[in-house]
């Protein structure tokens, strides 16, 4: 598939996406996150004074940070290295490598034009088209500024174009693949506006270079690149996303990339304040009238008209919203109008008007490339390899504690910190408990509330044996498959009585069209995050809530609760018994055995990446040391790519887990096998 076609299948997806979801009615998990984001953004109101604003834009770009997981204090060495170009036409392409964090090397391109002087520059972000830097819609606004005048410095963002886990052209960053930064609390979303920042500070290295008059710009994923660091990054004298611009709320009822999602963004703003944070600085939004719903004119007109409100109080006439009769792209309308705002913000120069395209002629993409074929180093740093160095070095943080003492007063504030990591859990509502036999009258359904306009349901054997309770949970074949499974009934036989809830989002709660690469749950997790209420810390309240509707049918809860767990959903199970104290064993079968990878996550949902889990709380390990004195038993495990690890792998991985039961004196209560 040519990059171009690439783009355009990108582009009808979403497409197709907003127009499948407009086409339906809503679905149950889609209409509770939307009153979620309705009462999250409740009080949302334009600042009335400059001074107002200027209080808001410090305390949102401190949230920014935060979401992001913070950027380094000091940066590293630049380190940049030509490895080679070659003249054309009014200018000179050079083939650029340089360092953004320790080890991690940013692939770009360089456009110097011929005329001598230090120049405006522009720093190209590519967005979701398939050569990255490459690709020839990308190069053609590159070659059309470089004619223009300007310097360009055009890069490949982290896990795209030269910089994915393989060495070809055309690999997807997104899904499984970004998934493995959530567990170290450094979304790609983050990281891009941090590498892009460091672009920046080479852009002003460059003796051709005027240091204070750099903009940027981009379309799609790179259009929200462009917003981001252009919000952020007040070096940058003018923003031009292009084919981007929407609103928070409109992500909540469609698909996007992970590298657009800033967790939690929607408990402290919405896009229009992150776009007016650019409002005092040359900002231009231009919106194709037959993009997608996230990206389209009426939604990017409710974010324009915040940029506005703000525009107005630096009594400012730096904004501008452009609209091209056009499909998601970077075409030439869209260029022409790029260069004439462009001119006027970074040169002074012109009104504003759109400039026409000189005389442009794309490279084969082979051409460009820092590392052609297959010459890149074996050890680049990929996205996996990255996240699994930064889990190395917060493994290595771990506090180790020295007595019981020690370990109970860190349990405490690790399971505090697990709630935080989770989202919180919601103060308990009236759970409505209805209750009806099944048609065999050996079994029960339990319905129930979980949350206001959230009803989940329960399947469960007859209370006959109120000694013994087991909680099987099922994420991938949901209640039913739980239900009727082999473990079910190997527990029925060892005397236990079954229980299987349908967690939101899984079996019969399962949301249409949400499977995205290989991630199962890739829409429903994206709109969790956005809400800061991770799908793993709902499914987490869920059971729960199922052991409050049991407490409430009967009484009391038995004696001995049992919550067990194959694969994405013993993670579920570790979590559960970590936090409520009602679970008086967990075991795990087959389960993830370390957030830590080195490769894409195979196998697994995205929901269990609660952001900055592995920071803040600890690994799967660590989890499961947070249950201690209680019984857990690990049977077997997978690594984060969905390979088997066998016994002395995994014993290596519980490590800290029996430390912790030694100290209680409990270790023969931990079992891994």
């Amino acid at each position: 598939m040519t990059s171009r076609s690439y783009v355009g299948v990108f582009s009808l997806w979403l497409v197709c996406s907003a127009t499948a979801v407009a086409q339906e009615p809503a679905k149950t998990f889609q209409s509770f996150i939307q009153k979620q984001y309705s009462e999250l953004r409740k009080d949302d109101r334009p600042a009335a004074s400059l001074e107002e604003w200027k209080r808001q834009r410090v305390t949102l770009r401190e949230n920014l940070l935060k979401a992001w997981g913070g950027f380094p204090e000091t940066p590293c060495d630049l380190e940049p290295r030509i490895l080679g170009g070659f003249q054309r036409d009014g200018y000179r392409v050079e083939k650029l490598v340089f360092q953004t964090r320790p080890g991690v090397w940013m692939t770009a391109n360089v456009y110097v034009p011929d005329q001598p002087g230090k120049h405006s520059a522009i720093l190209h972000v590519h967005g979701h088209w398939a050569g990255a830097k490459q690709d020839p819609v990308v190069q053609t606004r590159c070659i059309g500024c470089a004619k223009l005048g300007f310097f360009v410095l055009c890069v490949d963002a982290f896990g795209a174009g030269e910089r994915g886990i393989g060495k070809q052209l055309g690999e997807y960053h997104g899904e499984m693949t970004a998934a493995t930064l959530f567990p170290i609390g450094l979304p790609l979303s983050g990281l891009q506006v941090y590498e892009n920042m460091r672009a920046v500070d080479y852009l002003r290295t460059r003796p051709e270079v005027d240091p204070d008059r750099i903009g940027i710009t981009g379309a799609s994923g790179g259009g929200n690149q462009s917003m981001y660091a252009g919000a952020f990054d007040e070096r940058i004298r003018c923003v031009v996303p292009t084919c981007s611009v929407g609103t928070y709320q409109a992500y909540l009822s469609t698909a996007c990339c992970m590298c657009e999602v800033v967790p939690g963004a929607l408990k402290f703003t919405e896009e229009g304040n992150v776009l007016g944070l650019a409002a005092d600085r040359g900002l231009m939004v231009t919106s194709a009238t037959k993009d997608a719903f996230q990206f389209s004119v009426p939604e990017a007109r409710k974010s324009f008209a915040r940029v506005e409100s703000i525009a107005n109080l630096f009594k400012a006439t730096t904004v501008k919203h452009t609209i091209i009769e056009s499909g998601h792209d970077y075409n030439a309308p869209m260029r022409e109008a790029m260069y004439g705002w462009m001119t006027k913000q970074l040169k002074q120069e012109g009104d504003g008007s759109p400039i026409s395209d000189p005389i442009i002629q794309p490279e084969t993409p082979e051409t460009l490339r820092c590392f052609p074929g297959d010459s890149r180093p074996d050890d680049f740093m990929t996205i996996p390899r990255f996240a699994a160095m930064e889990a190395s070095r917060l493994t290595d943080l771990r506090i180790v504690p020295a007595n019981r003492e020690a370990f109970e007063k860190l349990r405490t504030e690790k399971r505090r910190s697990l709630i935080e990591v989770l989202g919180g859990q919601p103060k308990p509502a009236p759970i409505n408990l209805k209750v009806e036999p099944i048609t065999d009258q050996s079994s029960q359904m339990l319905t129930f509330d979980t949350e206001p306009d959230l009803r989940l349901f329960a399947r469960r054997d007859l209370p006959e044996k109120p000694g013994r309770l087991a909680i099987v949970l099922d994420l991938d074949g949901g209640a039913d498959a739980a239900w009727s499974s082999e473990l079910a009934r190997s527990l029925r036989d060892g005397g236990w009585a079954i229980v299987t809830p349908e967690l939101r989002t899984t079996g019969r709660f399962a949301h249409p069209g949400d499977k995205i690469g290989h991630a199962p749950d890739h829409n429903t997790a994206e709109w969790s995050l956005w809400i800061g209420r991770p799908l793993l810390g709902q499914w987490v309240y869920d059971v729960r809530r199922t052991l409050d509707a049991i407490a409430e049918r009967d009484g009391s809860l038995p004696h001995d609760v049992l919550i067990i767990g194959r694969g994405s959903s013993g993670v579920v199970a570790l979590c559960v018994a970590a936090l409520d104290e009602r679970i008086t064993r967990v075991k795990t079968i087959e389960s993830l055995s370390s957030f830590k990878t080195n490769q894409a996550y195979r196998g697994l949902r995205l929901g269990l990446m609660a952001p900055g889990i592995l920071r803040d709380v600890g690994d799967i390990a660590d989890i499961a040391a947070l249950v201690a004195p209680r019984p857990v038993t690990i049977n077997g495990g997978t690594t984060g790519d969905g390979n088997p690890v066998d016994r002395i792998t995994l014993s290596n991985a519980f490590v800290s887990t029996k430390r912790a039961f030694d100290l209680l004196d409990v270790g023969s209560l931990l079992v891994v096998e």
